[in-house]
């Protein structure tokens, strides 16, 4: 299986503890059904079926029912979960589930990367190459074709390229722009032109250059009139590094709010983590973990920096000791 495939396995795993159950017991089922190509006849013996192999069983009759039983119900389990899976694939073009990556290949040779909890939509034709974030956070490396634009919308963003890589990302009433390589248009889509900041003449076009992000903000109505405007920041290339390095699984923080570290680790694990002291969630802490990582986070925490973890089923309450 691919990532994505293998994502959708595993959230079907965790969804109900008989799917495991299920799951275990075709996997006994068929790996029985291998046992007599195992069974090796000693050298020089006639290759003649053993008779007391192969003689059917009377008294398990009620036990090979209830394993054919079990077979079909699982059978039928895996049908439903690739019906779902078929079906939840129709929904948008890609898409990943929380804690889920995926690389997806664009007709025009163009890449995709998806992000934990993330999904895209596609619209390719003649003239255009378009792409719609549904939501959460997608890296796009474009192929050069003039004579088909690449623009990516979210929103009211639209990202417009010709051959150049970006960084999209929706956050709550705001839409994030990330320029690595080449440069790019930022557009209202509602209002039209560019919501960034005009250049020193106006003759020049607004674009977003490599090494600069620009943070939209969004009205709480879409259709709100008025448009919307960027702003427009240089970024270094070690806080480039740190804002991607979630294409390694890896989450970077270099003196950043307990609140925001604790924001992404959330978007990427369903044990979800609380700060019940507003103390604890302006501390700022640097480091580097993998994004499934937040039981180590915790951990540390608890050891080095006097902060005490109450658990429960899908959450992690952290306060300061007294």
């Amino acid at each position: 299986m691919d990532a994505a495939e293998t994502a959708e396995f595993v959230q079907w795993l965790q969804q109900d503890p008989q799917h495991a159950a299920i799951f275990a017991e075709l996997d006994a089922v068929w790996k029985n059904f291998d046992r007599l190509g195992a069974v090796v006849a000693p050298t020089g013996a006639p290759q003649q079926p053993d008779a007391d192999l192969l003689a059917p069983r009377v008294r398990r009759r009620h036990h090979r029912w209830l394993v054919w039983s079990t077979l079909t119900a699982a059978a039928a389990a895996l049908i439903l979960l690739l019906t779902l899976s078929t079906f939840r694939r129709q929904a948008h073009t890609a898409e990943t589930a929380v804690g889920a990556f995926q690389k997806f290949d664009l007709p025009d040779g163009s890449v995709a990367q998806l992000n934990t909890d993330s999904a895209i939509d596609i619209d390719f034709t003649a003239t255009e190459r378009r792409v719609f974030v549904v939501r959460g956070e997608v890296f796009f490396n474009v192929t050069k074709n003039p004579a088909r634009p690449f623009i990516v919308t979210s929103g009211r963003v639209a990202v417009r390229a010709v051959g150049t890589a970006f960084n999209v990302r929706c956050l709550e009433g705001a839409v994030e722009v990330l320029v690595t390589e080449g440069r790019v248009r930022v557009d209202d889509t509602r209002q039209g032109g560019s919501v960034l900041p005009v250049g020193a003449s106006s003759a020049e076009p607004a674009l977003l250059v490599a090494g600069e992000r620009a943070v939209v903000a969004l009205p709480a109505n879409i259709a709100a009139p008025g448009p919307v405007r960027a702003i427009v920041e240089k970024i270094a290339p070690p806080a480039t590094l740190r804002a991607l390095a979630w294409q390694e699984r890896r989450l970077e923080f270099d003196a950043v709010p307990l609140a925001e570290v604790v924001r992404e680790f959330n978007r990427y694990n369903r044990q979800q983590l609380q700060i019940a002291d507003v103390v604890l969630a302006e501390r700022r802490f640097s480091g580097t973990f993998r994004a499934d990582g937040f039981e180590s986070f915790v951990r540390l925490l608890e050891d080095d920096f006097g902060v005490t973890a109450t658990r429960t089923d899908h959450e992690i309450s952290l306060r300061l000791g007294r």
